[in-house]
């Protein structure tokens, strides 16, 4: 009888054990705390000044249109000059430009806070200051993935994750208590300051670095730029399914958009329709900060990649079931579960970081997040158009559906190509 060679029981050879990144090595890295803490800060001063210029709006025009349409304001800059400005962050230093963005976003901010300020110059604020988010995330976003290589890529995009999901919940909740007590004015002053605080924080816990080399040993114009980055991106097939997997979030979003027309087909009391509103929109962003928590700690890098088509269709089928009018509890349950599945985004996110060339990464992610509001918004726009002809418990279940087929058919796209992406992490876990 043959012997059984020690480390592989019944004779059966056993691939090495993938290696995965914790949350206390990627917190342990003094330039990734900085990043973390200046983003968290900003953003806890965005969602409170986001409230704020809702107050201060309806307050000055008694209008719902305007109000709505100051906050569309947010989408339209970075689809408009997202693609252009962001690739500053591939011809400069992209701390700087980060730097740079903070300082003049503090600046805008603090003169929306002067009290008289017309609607017309607060709209060309509010433009200004979304605008200039499109250099900075793009910085940013190259800039993490230079700090943070193989799976301490993925580990740090959750943790950020989980915290802007955090952020988020945490800035609308006390949003309104806090302008009730300052106003609307004190708090856009906050924001401003946060802004400046993320600026500090870049100076103390990030060091300089030179403005990415690129191969001609010049910079080309903004325009070169912008369309080399447009076909890296969308010229590839692989790169071009892992754009598509992000944009998939347009079907997604759409119950979030109309929660609160949803929330009155749940009650029929109207005193409590805000707050079962309220519970609907928390339920995905839970859902979310959940899923990133296990897919980051408890799935192994080259797993996640072979289960992104999975965790897609995860993230829109349980929308379907809304077709049959549950009640609110399992409305719930499965708004929470389609939150779980979008985890999928951490392996596409990293995936994507992979594939592109260091010197060509803040044009990409530009273009790929000004696609991102752009589909998010659209989303919304025809989700809350249809709600009013068919239900919004029907147009969450069509957009349940929609985004299933699309999933399913951008699995079989990815199983072609990520075989060797799949190679290349596996070989990095198992080093």
């Amino acid at each position: 009888m043959a012997a059984i060679k020690p480390g592989r029981p019944g004779g059966r050879h056993r691939r090495p054990a993938e290696r995965r990144a914790t949350y206390g090595e990627v917190l342990a890295i003094g330039e990734f705390r900085a990043l973390w803490a200046g983003q968290a800060l900003s953003l806890l001063g965005d969602q409170l000044s986001r409230v704020a210029l809702s107050v201060l709006v309806f307050e000055r025009t008694e209008s719902p249109l305007a109000t709505a349409a100051v906050y569309a304001l947010t989408y339209l800059p970075p689809i408009v000059g997202g693609p252009f400005l962001a690739g500053l962050a591939d011809r400069h230093a992209r701390r700087r430009i980060m730097l740079v963005c903070d300082v003049l976003r503090a600046f805008l901010v603090a003169l929306m806070a002067v009290p008289g300020t017309s609607f017309a110059v607060l709209c060309v604020l509010v433009f200004c200051v979304v605008l200039l988010s499109a250099p900075f995330s793009a910085a940013r976003a190259a800039l993490l993935a230079e700090l943070l290589e193989g799976d301490r890529y993925v580990a740090g995009s959750a943790l950020q994750n989980m915290t802007n999901q955090a952020a988020q919940m945490l800035g609308f909740a006390i949003g309104g208590a806090l302008i009730m007590g300052m106003g609307p004015y004190r708090a856009l002053a906050l924001d401003a300051a946060t802004y400046m605080a993320s600026a500090l924080i870049l100076v103390a816990g990030v060091r300089r670095r030179p403005a990415p080399a690129h191969g001609d040993g010049g910079r080309p114009s903004m325009w070169t730029m912008t369309r080399a980055g447009a076909t890296l991106v969308f010229g590839d097939s692989g790169l071009r399914t892992l754009v598509l997997f992000a944009w998939l979030c347009g079907f997604y979003v759409i119950p979030e958009g109309i929660a609160t027309p949803y929330a009155a087909t749940l009650t029929d009391d109207p005193q409590r329709i805000s707050f079962v509103a309220g519970l609907l929109m928390a339920s995905i962003p839970t859902g979310m900060v959940v899923g990133a928590f296990l897919f980051s700690r408890y799935v192994s890098p080259s797993r996640r990649l072979r289960s992104m088509g999975w965790m897609a269709m995860l993230t829109c089928a349980p929308l379907i079931l809304c077709a049959m009018r549950p009640p609110l509890a399992v409305v719930l349950v499965l708004w929470f579960v389609s939150g779980v599945g979008s985890a999928y985004q951490l392996a596409a996110n990293a995936a994507f970081v992979r594939c592109v060339p260091s010197e060509q990464r803040g044009q990409a992610f530009g273009l790929v997040q000004s696609g991102l509001l752009a589909v998010q918004g659209v989303g919304i726009l025809v989700g809350g158009a249809a709600a009013d002809e068919l239900g919004p418990e029907s147009v969450v279940a069509l957009a349940g559906a929609a985004g299933l087929f699309a999933a399913a058919a951008l699995s079989m796209l990815w199983a072609e190509s990520r075989k060797e992406i799949v190679r290349g992490v596996r070989a990095e876990a198992t080093s």
